[in-house]
């Protein structure tokens, strides 16, 4: 049955997950400084899809949160797809980083002005076709974004790694919401294949993290504790060594420059009694 206040709220709803889902993994990146398991692929796809979407709710005069959550998403995108390059494994230095960024960046400005110029003349004279290839390349590259991960899942024989489940829930959350508001309102095809696969996707992820938790992964997440806390013991005890040897060193150092002083002390005093 259609409820428009429904559909309003769960669409709002979703575009606002679908604004910052991103948000957490960009402070785990920054915070690690390491994106070990989180392909830039993944979110060159994603910034990819943001031109299309941006060129598709601005040309059909979309609403003011349809048009800013594209943006939004991009930018975010654009983000951790630089820190997946910089920091490990990668690690591309700042002088080939940057030209890459400012590449993309001048580029999808250029299309989607372009693009928008050209099609809504069109779309605003009923021809409405090339919009709807615009929105099935925007989709297409947001779908295939998750499969990058995949590959991760199978290197590491599905352990999730350096992908932040807060960001995947919120992500996923976006994706169920969205579809809420489809199956309440105004019913579209497209938009519903496109967050179900991506929900699909989403939930394949955090399947694989629990099979493999419930496999033996709990078990190796204990010897890594394990492993982490003997390497701070060493640590902790390494440098206590050291402090130990500088504190001997400059006892002895002291000792060395006290004994000095004292024969100094006592041939000045044989000279004044020969002097005597």
């Amino acid at each position: 049955m259609y409820n428009a206040v429904a559909e309003n709220v769960l669409a709002t709803a979703g575009t606002v997950c679908w604004c910052i889902q991103l948000i957490p993994q960009i402070i785990r990146n920054y915070k690690v400084k390491d994106c070990t398991g989180f392909p830039p692929m993944m979110m060159f796809l994603w910034a990819a899809s943001g031109i299309p979407f941006s060129i598709y709710f601005l040309a059909t005069d979309g609403s003011i949160p349809l048009r800013i959550q594209p943006q939004l998403f991009t930018f975010f995108c654009l983000i951790s797809w630089a820190q997946a390059l910089y920091y490990p494994p990668v690690q591309l230095p700042k002088k080939k980083l940057i030209p890459r960024v400012a590449s993309f960046v001048l580029i999808s400005v250029g299309l989607e002005v372009g693009l928008i110029l050209w099609l809504r003349p069109l779309y605003r004279r009923g021809i409405e076709y090339p919009m709807l290839i615009v929105g099935i390349i925007a989709s297409i590259l947001l779908a295939v974004g998750l499969v990058p991960p995949y590959f991760e899942l199978w290197k590491r024989k599905g352990r999730v790694v350096g992908i932040n489940f807060v960001f995947l829930f919120v992500d996923s959350l976006g994706a169920l919401l969205s579809m809420c508001s489809i199956l309440v309102g105004t019913f579209d095809v497209l938009s519903m294949v496109l967050y179900a696969i991506v929900l699909a996707l989403e939930l394949g992820i955090f399947g694989s993290q629990i099979v493999w938790y419930i496999t033996g992964g709990r078990k190796i997440i204990k010897q890594e504790k394990l492993e982490a806390r003997r390497l701070k013991e060493a640590e902790a005890e390494k440098a206590s060594n050291f402090s130990q040897e500088n504190e001997s060193s400059d006892s002895t150092q002291s000792a060395i420059f006290v004994d000095q002083n004292n024969v100094i002390n006592s041939e000045d005093n044989e000279i004044n009694e020969k002097g005597k």
